[in-house]
């Protein structure tokens, strides 16, 4: 049996609401919350039993999703929001976008910063490196031509 598709990139924050609203900015739809808990959930994650907020936020052509999760038990137990880009584990997810420059000055106004500067890579891209809420690294890329 093949590999279907990626289904999704998940990350923990700790306000759903903010980090939602930075996303929808971005262009995600949110495509749905429900509150994920009990001990069958546990049983994925090897948690035990748990209790988690999650938001489904899905690209606008339909084939990748970001699922954001608040997890309220068991408590978080590590922060690796501000790992530098090279660190070990999760580095960071890339939205392609049509206009760089304009979506900069949007995330910027819900409290984006720029990690390094806006590069243009040979006649192909312009890319960046932004944190978003709650220090989440998150890669833009601009193609060009």
């Amino acid at each position: 049996m093949a590999l279907k598709r990626m289904d999704n990139v998940g990350i923990v924050v700790e306000d759903l609401d903010v980090t939602i609203d930075f996303f929808r900015e971005l262009g995600l739809n949110l495509e749905g919350r429900a509150m994920i808990e009990g001990e069958w959930a546990g049983r994925i994650t090897g948690l035990g039993d748990q209790r988690v907020e999650i938001a489904m936020m899905r690209t606008p052509d339909g084939h990748s999703r970001l699922e954001l999760s608040r997890f309220l038990a068991p408590r978080v137990v590590a922060d690796h929001r501000n790992a530098p880009v090279n660190a070990l584990g999760y580095l960071r997810v890339m939205f392609a976008v049509d206009d760089l420059d304009d979506t900069l000055e949007r995330l910027r106004a819900r409290g984006a910063e720029l990690v390094g500067e806006v590069v243009q890579y040979m006649e192909a891209y312009r890319l960046c490196y932004i944190r978003g809420p709650e220090g989440i690294l998150i890669g833009l890329a601009q193609e060009l031509g």
